[in-house]
């Protein structure tokens, strides 16, 4: 007689096949329904693929959640969006009912419908993984104990990605309230454990993961979990834990030799890499979208806050890239990681120069926006405008580690100007569309968000060496991603150079390196925090013109009302 555990375990499939998530691995012809035990299951390599596959597809599905549904809302927008969104790499041009704006403006809600779902997500899909965990005996066979580890990987992934969003960093201390941790179907008893619990966990669910995975293969594609995509995320762990020789051995191990090149795809080969995700040898994992998820023809996914297609008008292209990461990526344009993804929209007209500089707004939040007007170019080198209060100014050029930046006076303070041609705004906002999660199979709207890839292992162990001083090593790793992106010479960072670029140590090197490889992809703002260093978000936007301090109690979302005033476990701090 079946449990009334196998029975939810059952209908879990059956939901699964029903909303056609499955696809062609989804079949219930394997035994009669009233055959079906729990011991036919575990011994059913298909069908345990199947509930897997569900597992997976959590993180990329919109799911009914308390009686409504959006397209919009799946983890994979929502949780990208929730990272992102509080960091310094992107602003949004206007005020949204969506709960991005929140996220945005650290306006944070226990009730907010994205802190709610993307908690609930994650745990239902650790739930699933737990189901098919506990299915499978091990050692029964390799495949069998590869298809255990590509759900202990699950478990680990989601584990860590709740305890960035709801939690303090792990170098905060180990006894600070963590997030619930879930390693088995039961979920009669319901407990906040402290930091360092969770982490524990995640490091012995991926070294489990890693073991079991060894002899088996891979199932398919990129979105599917392997061995080598939970060493990866297990140097992301280690990083986060400040187990910096153990970071530089993993990696060594994976590379086994092989130059760290060689796992990357090539200078001519980048500029298609974010379309080919799934695919491209340099992705370890991402979350697998095709055009059979109906995210190919609308605007639901995380790119269309990003773009606006220009040929179908897809995309409400709505968020653009920060001042400060502007910034950044502009001191070397040639840069494919800026050139091939980042792009600047222009009006028809664009033989003059226009000044612009961030003015102090209404709105109560402090925010600014932007005075643009038309500019005149000097003989030496200035560029004469009229600025907000009709007085005539003259930006000039100055040298500020080694880039150059204009600066006028105005009001009577020196403040930073930023001369160019005229650009396509909203809202006063320049309009920079960004396509690092667009255009695979063609379609602007479509792409597989990679999560996990070898671009930021390197960087993982490069910050490792820094940490530890072993700083030549650490600019080796930035100058081969460097290299990859098309910078060469004076580009590329040396112990001689990186002073008189306004680095006061190779740690800093690495961390905007971080920021220029990963940007856009969920990572700045944890890498800013667990580093105990404050966010500067005084440019241009809707935001409140602040630096926001590391132990800020709202660079933690709060834990949702749903489970506060169910499970009665205590909530964050500040909330």
């Amino acid at each position: 007689m079946r449990t009334k555990h196998f029975q939810s375990v059952t209908l879990l499939m059956l939901a699964l096949c029903s909303a056609g998530v499955l696809l062609s691995s989804c079949d219930l012809n394997y035994f009669p329904q009233d055959e079906v035990t729990s011991e036919a299951l575990s011994q059913n390599y298909e069908g345990l693929c199947t509930m897997t596959d569900g597992n997976y597809s959590m993180l990329k599905d919109n799911m009914e959640y308390k009686g409504s549904s959006s397209t919009s809302y799946t983890f994979c927008r929502r949780g990208l969006e929730m990272a992102e969104f509080s960091s310094d790499e992107l602003i949004i041009s206007g005020r949204t009912t969506s709960t991005i704006f929140q996220a945005y403006t650290y306006e944070r809600d226990a009730s907010l419908q994205n802190v709610r779902y993307v908690w609930w997500c994650l745990y239902k899909c650790i739930l699933g993984a737990n189901q098919v965990i506990e299915f499978i005996k091990e050692g029964e066979s390799d495949q069998m104990d590869y298809l255990k580890g590509e759900n202990l990987f699950l478990r680990a992934f989601c584990h860590l990605y709740l305890c960035n969003l709801y939690a303090w960093p792990y170098s905060y201390g180990r006894e600070n309230p963590g997030v619930v941790i879930r390693t088995s179907t039961n979920t009669e008893e319901t407990r906040r454990a402290t930091v360092g619990e969770v982490y524990d966990q995640i490091v012995t669910d991926l070294q489990d993961a890693i073991r079991l995975m060894a002899n088996g293969t891979r199932r398919g594609n990129n979105g599917y979990a392997s061995r080598e995509a939970a060493q990866a995320l297990l140097t992301r762990v280690y990083l986060y834990m400040e187990e910096n020789q153990k970071v530089i051995d993993l990696v060594g191990e994976m590379l086994g030799g092989a130059s760290p090149e060689s796992k990357l795809m090539s200078t001519a080969e980048y500029p298609t890499y974010f379309a080919n995700t799934l695919t491209a040898k340099e992705t370890l994992w991402c979350i697998a979208y095709t055009t059979l998820d109906g995210g190919a023809l609308g605007q639901s996914l995380y790119a269309g806050m990003l773009l606006s297609d220009p040929v179908t008008g897809l995309g409400w292209g709505e968020a653009y890239p920060s001042e400060t990461q502007l910034d950044l990526f502009q001191r070397y344009p040639q840069d494919l990681r800026y050139s091939s993804y980042v792009h600047p929209q222009y009006p028809a007209d664009t033989t003059f120069y226009v000044a612009r500089y961030a003015i102090k707004g209404a709105d109560y939040r402090d925010a600014r926006s932007n005075h643009i007007i038309k500019a005149t170019a000097n003989s030496d080198g200035s560029f004469s405008f009229v600025d907000a209060d009709g007085n005539n100014v003259v930006a000039k050029p100055e040298l500020v580690n080694t880039y150059k930046e204009y600066y006028a006076t105005i009001g009577g303070e020196k403040t930073r100007v930023r001369i160019s041609r005229p650009m396509v705004t909203r809202n006063t906002f320049p309009a920079f569309y960004v396509s690092k999660f667009s255009y695979q199979d063609g379609l602007p709207m479509l792409g597989s968000p990679s999560m996990i890839r070898w671009a930021e292992v390197l960087l993982n162990r490069a910050e490792a060496e820094a940490k530890l001083g072993q700083d030549a090593a650490a600019l080796s790793d930035v100058n081969v991603l460097r290299k990859r992106a098309g910078l060469s010479g004076d580009a590329l960072m040396t112990a001689s150079n990186i002073a008189a670029r306004g680095y006061s140590s190779t740690l800093d090197v690495v961390l905007d390196e971080r920021r220029l490889e990963l940007a856009f992809e969920g990572f700045r703002t944890v890498d800013v925090y667990r580093n105990k260093r404050s966010l500067d978000r005084r440019y241009a936007g809707i935001h409140t013109w602040e630096e926001i301090d590391c132990h800020d109690t709202r660079i933690l979302y709060p834990i949702p009302y749903d489970e506060i005033s169910v499970s009665g476990i205590p909530q964050n701090e500040g909330y």
